[in-house]
């Protein structure tokens, strides 16, 4: 059966604000259906986004300084 979350309980699990899942909701990041007012997301639809946002090795190696390699110094 179908597990479905309202949108506190799927930002909640996100660990983002609702208004911040609403965003991603209309830019189309994540699917949800509206039922008359309500609108709800699957909890395996949210657990498929959250593994779709997993980082894999290597892809944060921008973000930190290789050793032996002398960082840029910002021009005065």
């Amino acid at each position: 059966m179908t597990e479905w979350l309202s949108t506190t309980g799927a930002a909640r699990r996100l660990g983002i604000t609702p208004r911040t899942l609403y965003r991603m909701i209309d830019e189309g990041q994540l699917p949800a259906y509206r039922f008359g007012r309500v609108i709800r997301l699957k909890a395996t639809e949210i657990d498929a986004f959250i593994e779709s946002c997993r980082i894999a090795p290597g892809e944060l190696e921008h973000l930190y300084v290789m050793p032996g390699v002398t960082p840029l110094r910002a021009v005065e």
